[in-house]
């Protein structure tokens, strides 16, 4: 069995996620898992523009929840 491993392992970045009626969904300081990943559950049928951010680096990407949608992102990297 093999699986990904994101390089910020259990360190916090804050998280803001925005419907498209512009609504923040989530806006909060959360911990990266031993992976170094995010586990975030999204309303499904929907499109959502997320920001992750620690003190110096950011990234923003819209993601989708649609039936044939990626269920893991891994595209993500904060520069």
């Amino acid at each position: 069995m093999t699986g990904c491993q994101g390089e910020l392992v259990e360190e916090t970045v804050h998280v803001y996620i925005e419907n498209e009626a512009g609504e923040a969904i989530v806006d909060e300081e959360m911990a990266t898992m031993q992976n170094g990943f995010i586990d975030l559950w999204l309303p499904r049928e929907q499109t959502f523009t997320v920001r992750i951010t620690t003190e110096d680096k950011q990234v923003e990407q819209q993601i989708s929840t649609y039936a044939n949608d990626a269920t893991c992102v891994t595209t993500m990297q904060l520069r």
